[in-house]
């Protein structure tokens, strides 16, 4: 298994809550089991205890995200420094589960860990994955979304460190809001730029023939209303 896919396990349980938009799916075994994903071994001892635990678990994954976004590398490192302690793993080297065209072992790293309880094995390893992650790839490629009101985190891994949000839809969201607050400012500064002396303010027409090509609909609709006999009307 991929250390990468331990940093998931991070990002996967942070996202599990949207605080801006009063959310939380996590509020049951089955969505404790849901979180370890292929881990099915490590799922079937999630209790209902592990609800509370992760939860806390969570908040300060969280903070560690928060940390990095807001340009804290060495709070960051600390609190996740923190969780490392608190809950510790042992690499192993592991190939029982993937084997090659030879049916030779595929060798690779595997955080192992002997908790006592399924919150303690998933916050080690989410811990470790992103530990792996922070020091091989840096702190500022842990980020949260900057499209409000999301406020999930995720983890930089473009090539020019240029990602911004957790995904491509909230991309887009943002990019359609910052073009329309970019449109009404120029409207609010045409509307309140000082005239030219001797040029005369707009007339009846001029502002007409400005919503018409505002409002395409305006002058179809004008047309048929005009092309209609008055006693008809």
């Amino acid at each position: 298994m991929e250390l990468a896919y331990y940093s998931d396990l991070a990002v996967r349980l942070v996202n599990s809550e949207e605080p801006a938009r009063g959310t939380d799916a996590l509020t049951s075994v089955d969505a404790v089991r849901t979180l370890f994903g292929e881990s099915q071994q490590a799922a079937r001892r999630a209790t209902d205890s592990d609800v509370t635990r992760l939860r806390s678990v969570r908040a300060r994954l969280r903070a560690v995200f928060e940390a990095a976004a807001g340009g804290d590398e060495v709070l960051a490192v600390d609190l996740l420094n923190a969780l490392l302690i608190e809950f510790p793993v042992s690499p192993q080297i592991s190939g029982h589960e993937y084997r090659d065209e030879d049916d030779r072992p595929k060798w690779h790293m595997h955080i192992a860990d002997y908790a006592a309880n399924a919150s303690a094995g998933y916050a080690a390893t989410a811990s470790m994955g992103l530990a792996f992650h922070l020091t091989e790839l840096g702190v500022d490629r842990l980020g949260i979304c900057e499209a409000p009101p999301c406020r999930n985190a995720y983890l930089d891994t473009s090539t020019n460190r240029s990602r911004r949000y957790c995904s491509d839809r909230c991309a887009t969201r943002a990019n359609v809001a910052a073009y329309r607050a970019r449109k009404r400012l120029d409207t609010e500064r045409s509307e309140t730029a000082p005239r030219r002396p001797g040029s005369n303010p707009p007339d009846r027409a001029d502002r007409a023939d400005r919503a018409d090509r505002a409002d395409p609909t305006r002058r179809t609709a004008d047309s048929t209303h005009d092309s209609i006999p008055a006693t008809d009307r």
